[in-house]
């Protein structure tokens, strides 16, 4: 059971109540959003909460256990800070969402309805949904590692070792032809095989995607493409470095990186078809060589 202040569990209990909802919403990069669905600015604990559409929250509940809450904000992207583009292209993805209830002719009068992190964000038409996880939910993850014949290193990680700014690993393009969203035609990279950076990671540096990401579906002489289009336009000049993929194959880790050391899969496993394979009289019984 939540504890609420007691002047505000006098003002909830007198049947004429002056309440709002406030939303501070903390991005990973450090910046903070607050907006409340009262008509005027309020002032809570010093920080300003606009008045403006920032959102509607649907049914809140809370669980015991490790479950996704059913918490989801749905707003209308009136705000000039709450641009579709930015929401889109993931900058809000993991930001840290509390949301208050205030008594607006009191603000002192307050209590934390449903604190989270920003999950899965949608967009239908000039509206946007965003789903605020539990932070218990955080705990409920896949933890250690499972036997399988990829590996679970991410590239360019501690374990991997693989150097992704070394110049034989990044490359550093200018778009110079826009198709959409998603592909486009770029100078710098001719120095590279085709393929070389498919699933790679993507860094735009200039223009309206600059400081977010993306990683390569497709790389062919000086076109790339994406696996989600970019979240706001890509035009002609924008700058952008890209890094090599790896398909987590051992073959690719050996030929492409020269890293099997660090391989962190099981590549001799044996596949299913070993499991219902028999043993044969006049066959090679031994175990054979794998790999």
């Amino acid at each position: 059971m939540r504890a609420l202040d007691e002047d505000l569990k006098a003002h909830l209990l007198s049947g004429a109540t002056t309440l709002a909802t406030c939303w501070r919403i903390e991005r990973r990069d450090g910046e903070v959003f607050r907006f409340t669905d009262h008509d005027r600015a309020l002032v809570v604990s010093g920080e300003t909460y606009a008045p403006e559409t920032g959102g509607e929250a649907s049914a809140i509940s809370s669980s015991a256990d490790l479950s996704i809450d059913n918490a989801e904000v749905v707003g209308l992207l009136s705000s000039e800070r709450l641009s579709p583009s930015e929401l889109m292209s993931g900058r809000f993805d993991g930001a840290e969402v509390q949301i208050w209830r205030v008594n607006w002719a009191a603000p002192t009068q307050r209590f934390l309805m449903k604190r989270g992190l920003i999950g899965e964000v949608k967009r239908e038409g000039a509206s946007f949904t965003a789903e605020i996880r539990g932070l218990a939910q955080s705990l409920d993850q896949p933890r250690g590692r499972v036997y399988e014949r990829v590996c679970d290193a991410l590239v360019g990680d501690a374990r991997c070792g693989v150097d992704l700014d070394s110049a034989a690993f990044k490359g550093e393009g200018v778009v110079t032809s826009v198709i959409d969203d998603g592909r486009f035609i770029a100078s710098g990279l001719d120095a590279f095989d085709d393929g070389w950076f498919v699933h790679g990671r993507l860094d735009w540096l200039t223009g309206e995607n600059a400081g977010t990401s993306g990683h390569v579906k497709t790389h062919a002489g000086g076109a790339l493409s994406l696996w989600l289009p970019a979240g706001a336009s890509i035009a002609e000049g924008d700058a952008f470095e890209v890094r090599a993929g790896c398909d987590k194959a051992f073959a690719t880790c050996r030929a492409k990186f020269s890293n099997v050391i660090n391989f962190r899969g099981f590549h001799m496993m044996p596949g299913n078809d070993f499991i219902i394979q028999v043993a044969s009289a006049d066959g090679d019984n031994d175990g054979g060589k794998r790999g």
